[in-house]
């Protein structure tokens, strides 16, 4: 059964006497190591019934990049938890914005903001220490173009962006869930796309990039298949590395291994 990207919350009758049996989140989702910096569980998300592309990674945070939330996320930094839309206007002083879902450890991000400062990234993951490390990078190169996010990106897309708001999403290196049965975890799915194409500008890329070869097949399968995609490509295949994207660290171990990478660039149509 694929993902619903529209989840019904569960009925409670008494929200302000729980049942005895109700759920209890465990502490690491609700008590944040940095008070103010990213919540452990910013929407609250054990009550939405939707099976995720993502986990939650609990890793040590550096004395440096604990340093970075500390300072940095007041200004830089919000947490996804579904309340508000966002005016990207007003967050990225009127730049195009692109959303970079997953980031990593966020040295790609911040090459390419440096690259083009005439770009705002809104850059998505849930890695306490990745956040640090994005936060740390970009007031060490002065990129006032950054801004991190942490919690889902569905969350995001569907409850707090305007329509046809973005320039560009990038999904580089997602999780491939190898494994059959976990196929359905993949963020590449159509129901995604139809919600990433709403808030897309027409004419808008859709950049995906990964190393895991049925992973690529089958994105380019969906995407190709989407009314609301076309490829950038004439011949309806894999694009060549753009010169925007960085060769990342976690890429060139692949190339090592002898993993190929595909990039897929796909336009969001006018219609």
């Amino acid at each position: 059964m694929s993902e619903s990207l529209n989840p019904q919350p569960p009925h409670r009758p008494d929200a302000a006497a729980p049942e005895a049996n109700a759920y209890v989140p465990p502490k690491w989702r609700t008590e944040p190591r940095f008070p103010d910096g990213p919540s452990p569980d910013p929407a609250g998300s054990h009550h939405e019934r939707r099976i995720r592309s993502f986990q939650p990674r609990r890793s040590r945070v550096t004395t440096g990049q604990g340093e970075a939330l500390k300072r940095l996320w007041g200004t830089w930094g919000l947490d996804i938890d579904g309340h508000d839309v966002i005016d990207l206007k007003v967050l990225f002083d009127g730049l195009p914005v692109v959303l970079e879902i997953g980031f990593g450890m966020g040295e790609a991000t911040a090459q390419m903001a440096a690259a083009d400062p005439a770009t705002g990234i809104l850059a998505v993951d849930v890695h306490t220490p990745g956040q640090g490390n994005l936060l740390a990078l970009a007031e060490r190169g002065g990129l006032d173009n950054v801004r991190v996010a942490n919690g889902d990106a569905i969350i995001l897309l569907r409850e707090m962006l305007p329509p046809a708001s973005l320039a560009g999403i990038r999904v580089y290196f997602p999780d491939p869930w190898p494994k059959a049965r976990h196929h359905k975890r993949r963020l590449i799915q159509p129901e995604f796309l139809t919600l990433a194409a709403t808030r897309l500008a027409p004419g808008a890329v859709l950049h995906c990039a990964t190393d895991w070869e049925p992973y690529a097949e089958q994105m380019l399968e969906v995407l190709t298949a989407h009314p609301d995609f076309e490829n950038t490509r004439p011949d309806g295949g894999y694009a060549p590395r753009p010169d925007f994207r960085p060769l990342t660290r976690f890429e060139g171990q692949g190339l090592d291994k002898g993993h190929v990478v595909h990039d897929l660039l796909f336009r969001r149509t006018e219609n």
